[in-house]
């Protein structure tokens, strides 16, 4: 099985805006909380 790839100038499959902004605001919204979690637990260790 080949993957198709697409050259750098042509448009892929034109998604929609709102679905876009949603990924990208799921993964800030995710790295937030990893970075939150990981600072938490950090200060446990450390106090």
């Amino acid at each position: 099985m080949t993957r198709q790839h697409t050259p750098p100038g042509a448009k892929a499959e034109a998604r929609p805006l709102w679905k876009r902004l949603a990924w990208m605001a799921g993964i800030w919204a995710a790295s937030v909380a990893v970075l939150g979690a990981v600072g938490w637990l950090i200060r446990l260790w450390i106090a």
